[in-house]
């Protein structure tokens, strides 16, 4: 009698085990993001390989190194050295908009949408990366993965007729509109 039980018992725990097997073995079209990203993470955690620098995520890349003589003789003004230093760093720079057809309107963000993407593909066209969001009804947030481009498109804002101001590491630079502003508070 103890035989047959035992038996039985075995028999039901291979069935068992042969159903979690079978569970296991999913169709790769039938994955989730949430089952891919597990599986990415099971593969990076066995893979004795170290990733080369540029594959890794941009949080666990070391900071380029800077010899910051060599920075200071390639510099021409302190922004160059400060434009050297924000490469392949991560870098935001504000600029506030105005329409020049309603300098005292502030509901002006379809306006602001337009003009800041343009500008956005203004400077892509000219091997900026970056991306665009609007933030108020006036200003906009412009982020640059590479922070030394930053800096070439301050200058390229700066000449268009609908920035205010620019503002990039604490420090704020008039734009052409920003005399529209005060004119339009002096009447």
């Amino acid at each position: 009698m103890h035989w047959k039980t035992l038996l039985i018992l075995l028999l039901t725990t291979h069935l068992v085990l042969a159903a979690d097997k079978q569970k296991k073995k999913k169709d790769l079209t039938s994955y989730t993001d949430a089952d891919l990203e597990k599986l990415y993470e099971e593969w990076e955690e066995n893979d004795d390989e170290e990733l080369e620098e540029d594959e890794k995520p941009e949080h666990k890349r070391k900071p380029p190194q800077m010899d910051l003589d060599s920075m200071k003789a390639k510099a021409k003004n302190p922004e160059d050295l400060l434009a050297m230093s924000k490469k392949g760093q991560t870098l935001m720079l504000f600029v506030g908009v105005i329409d020049p057809a309603h300098p005292d309107r502030t509901d002006i963000r379809p306006f602001t949408e337009k003009w800041t993407a343009l500008w956005q593909s203004q400077l892509y066209n000219n091997h900026v990366d970056l991306q665009v969001f609007v933030i108020d009804d006036n200003r906009a947030i412009f982020m640059f993965k590479d922070g030394e481009q930053a800096f070439e498109a301050k200058k390229f804002l700066l000449k268009q007729e609908y920035v205010t101001e620019v503002t990039i590491e604490g420090q704020s630079f008039d734009g052409p509109a920003k005399k529209l502003k005060t004119v339009k508070k002096e009447l």
